[in-house]
């Protein structure tokens, strides 16, 4: 028996929902706005699983949708913004520890700026790989192979590197 829109819904939900999270500020500062593309991925994934036939797993597929629809809200609210490390936005200190690890918080910003330079593919496939996302993973959703995949996030990182160091920019 084939599982109905609802059900698909209901269980990429439930498996990536903190992932859909942590993209959503990875992609908007704005809490509102944050409200907003979370609730228009939901919408979309939920719409989509109308024409879900299982051909890639359902974490492609979730993660597919999100980042079409990630990348439309960015391209909609075009301005100067930050784009956060998925898995740095949950770490970034509290006011109280701020003073402890302000050496540490302008390093990140840094890095942030640089990240934010990339042009959107790039931008994606690093937002992907800090998720934890392996290359063929990162292909099936960008539309790219794996080595392709390889090739760019080894690229981006020694130039991020060689930026960061050298305190340029990209």
């Amino acid at each position: 028996m084939s599982q109905t829109q609802d059900d698909l819904y209901h269980e990429a939900t439930a498996a990536y929902g903190d992932a859909l999270d942590r993209l959503v500020r990875a992609y908007e500062i704005d809490r509102d706005r944050q409200r907003d593309l979370l609730q228009e991925i939901h919408l979309a994934l939920w719409r989509s699983f109308k024409k879900f036939q299982g051909r890639c797993s359902l974490r492609t597929w979730v993660y597919r949708v999100a980042h079409n629809i990630a990348t439309s809200h960015v391209i909609r609210h075009r301005r100067a913004r930050l784009l956060m490390s998925l898995d740095e936005i949950d770490s970034i200190p509290l006011p109280d520890d701020r003073m402890r690890d302000a050496h540490d918080r302008l390093d990140f910003e840094r890095l942030i700026e640089l990240i934010h330079q990339l042009n959107a593919p790039d931008r994606e496939i690093m937002l992907l790989y800090l998720e934890d996302l392996d290359a063929a993973t990162i292909g099936e959703i960008m539309e790219m192979s794996a080595v392709n995949v390889r090739s760019k996030i080894h690229r981006i990182k020694a130039i991020l590197a060689r930026r960061f160091h050298a305190g340029g920019q990209l």
